[in-house]
């Protein structure tokens, strides 16, 4: 007899709800359908649902996202990095408290070195017919920002290789849930011809028709719903055995919506924005402006506090992640929350006076300026102007009629190249390839779990109606 099981699958999310409705849709049709046919069907997540970019996901720290999935009747969810380290330790750990579906995460350990109670590292789902399919969910092992939130996340090939270990004889087959990227992915399945079916996530890449490396099938649905994942397994049943894997898309765009849905979650917004807006911050007694391309007394006033957190030499930030003006008057964590979305956080980086010379002389370009970003946890538009405290510079037009830097000091001082000095700045600029000198840096010390609006509404309230 052949069993026919269907899996859908979704990942990294990242609260971008406009798709939601139309995938609720879906799905609820879906289901309805397999259940007519007598077919087995399973939803799973593959982590960074959440993104506190959004506000539904800031006023509830995520706990709102969890209710989405359990609405729609999730069977399966991992973690990814959003969930993971852009939560204080106590946020992700009453994370799902009200969840419905397992969480399956076999490579974090809490304080104690133990799994955490919310999570078990593999579930055994077995079918009608007594078919074993064994699930296994891992995040990827971002070391040393989850040691710093009080986590222990291990390396995630040595957990599987144990788990599988522990799984031989117990399961007639293996399904991984992935939040590690392509690059861990693939590599798994050259390594651990164990894994039948690996669904994806982390790096948004999109495999229309899965992609087949060895025994294992791989596959991934992109990012923010624009897709949904497809796995359709064929079982013989009675030698309890796979003999069928496929994998595919469904482009959401042109998806019919539940209007329930949306319903639902512009009551979420409005629920959302007014819990946000109740949090008073601070009041101050005129406005401060944003402007992207200019230094700002708003945007000093983030470079001051950014110095003071970390305790650096001197402190640098782009313009471009203060998004907005505040008026004046009241100041809530709706007006922060909205004018720096951004999962952010404060870090110090050291470095020999001679690279941050060059650093400077880098930030200080008009191609710099007007860089447009996407990733890295900024969620604005452009880098905008580089703003510092604890730095002088002299500028100097010169004869192709440009201003240049013609001299750097740093708290008084000429800049001295061979001294090493603390930036106090953003983790953004440790990743990717913004600023090479800062992300190779061997010294570096990160701030978690306060995002950079945390450290405003903590000045804020420190100086009060001063501004």
């Amino acid at each position: 007899m052949i069993e026919t099981v269907h899996i859908y699958h979704t990942n990294d999310l990242h609260s971008h709800f406009d798709r939601w409705p139309k995938i609720t849709n879906y799905i609820t049709k879906m289901r309805q359908l397999h259940q007519q046919d007598n077919e087995e069907m399973l939803l799973i997540d593959i982590g960074d649902h959440i993104d506190r970019f959004h506000p539904i996901s800031e006023a509830s720290y995520g706990k709102i996202n969890v209710k989405l999935l359990n609405q729609l009747q999730y069977d399966y969810v991992t973690i990814g990095n959003n969930e993971g380290i852009t939560m204080s330790y106590d946020h992700l750990d009453s994370l799902y408290e009200e969840a419905e579906f397992k969480v399956l995460l076999a490579n974090l350990f809490d304080r104690e070195e133990k799994l955490p109670n919310w999570a078990q590292p593999y579930d055994i789902h077995v079918l009608p017919s007594g078919f074993k399919i064994g699930i296994i969910g891992l995040t990827v092992h971002y070391i040393g920002l989850y040691k710093l939130l009080g986590w222990n996340i291990k390396d995630p090939l040595v957990i599987l290789r144990e788990t599988l270990d522990e799984l031989k004889n117990k399961t007639d087959m293996i399904i991984l849930m992935s939040h590690l990227g392509i690059n861990e992915d693939e590599q798994i399945a050259r390594d651990f011809p164990e894994v039948d079916v690996l669904l994806g996530g982390h790096t948004h890449h999109l495999l229309e028709k899965g992609k087949r490396i060895n025994n294992t099938l791989l596959c991934c649905a992109q990012k923010y719903g624009n897709y949904l994942g497809h796995v359709v397994l064929k079982i013989d049943s009675e030698q309890k055995k796979l003999i069928e894997s496929t994998a595919n898309v469904i482009p959401t765009n042109s998806l019919p919506e539940s209007k329930e849905m949306n319903q639902t979650l512009s009551q979420y917004l409005l629920e959302s924005t007014h819990t946000l807006q109740n949090d008073v911050i601070a009041e101050i007694n005129k406005p401060l402006q944003s402007d992207w391309f200019a230094e700002t007394p708003f945007s000093k006033l983030l470079a001051e506090v950014l110095r003071e957190w970390c305790d650096g030499d001197l402190s640098m930030v782009n313009a471009g992640v203060l998004l907005d003006s505040l008026p004046k008057g009241k100041v809530t964590r709706e007006d922060l929350h909205r004018i720096c979305p951004h999962p952010i956080n404060p870090c110090k980086v050291w470095v020999k006076g001679d690279e941050l010379k060059e650093i400077i002389l880098q930030a200080n370009t008009k191609e710099m300026e007007n860089l447009k970003i996407k990733g890295l946890g900024f969620r604005g538009k452009v880098m905008g102007k580089m703003v510092y405290n604890g730095v002088e510079l002299t500028m100097t037009k010169l004869s192709d009629g440009v201003d240049h830097i013609t001299e750097i000091n740093i708290n008084g001082e000429e800049l001295d190249p061979e001294k090493t000095y603390s930036i106090a700045t953003i983790d953004m600029f440790t990743f990717g390839l913004l600023f090479p000198v800062i992300r190779d840096a061997k010294d570096k010390k990160y701030y978690m779990p306060e995002f950079l609006r945390d450290l405003l509404a903590y000045k804020l309230k420190a100086i009060g109606k001063t501004v």
